[in-house]
């Protein structure tokens, strides 16, 4: 049976979206998901399935809309896809905590590095369906804006070997 992560947008961040893993996992399982697993309280859960990542997706945000009275974003990827995006992180040489993938539904348009604003230190690169960004001097100082990524949902490096690992089954 396929195994799926989702990354949820914009829970348990910043006091925004509150959703205890606990109420995650339970969504999952009560979809009919096996092996549902969740990682650190920022909305991600491993999980199996038979269904396509497409209705895997739409069974999810229509529970998570339920729970919490409006959308809320959910990114899918394979157990494939979430190790090779690990795999193609064009910065290895980077702190893999200052390091991040940001998640999107499609492939980014090749014109999306040119709106960004803020930018300082900050190296970018662009996935098959992400946006990579290796933070020079961090994260909290960063002003960096991207206006391609506004609907995606970023994961650091750490955060996504340990997701490729649980979803290899590792």
């Amino acid at each position: 049976m396929p195994r799926y992560v989702a990354l949820l947008r914009a829970v348990n961040v910043g006091g925004t979206g509150k959703l205890p893993m606990t109420e995650l996992e339970a969504m999952c399982i009560d979809e009919g998901f096996g092996e549902v697993q969740t990682y650190i309280a920022s909305g991600n859960v491993v999980f199996s399935s038979r269904l396509g990542a497409a209705k895997v997706k739409a069974a999810l945000e229509k529970r998570l809309r339920a729970y919490a009275g409006k959308p809320v974003g959910v990114v899918i990827r394979s157990a494939n896809e979430i190790a090779a995006v690990l795999e193609a992180n064009p910065f290895p040489k980077e702190p893999p905590n200052h390091t991040v993938a940001i998640f999107l539904d499609e492939a980014p348009p090749n014109d999306a590095l040119d709106d960004i604003k803020g930018r300082q230190d900050e190296q970018i690169r662009l996935g098959k369906r992400e946006i990579y960004v290796a933070y020079g001097s961090g994260m909290g100082r960063s002003k960096l804006r991207i206006p391609a990524a506004a609907k995606g949902t970023a994961r650091n490096i750490n955060t996504i070997a340990k997701l490729a690992a649980l979803a290899a089954g590792d």
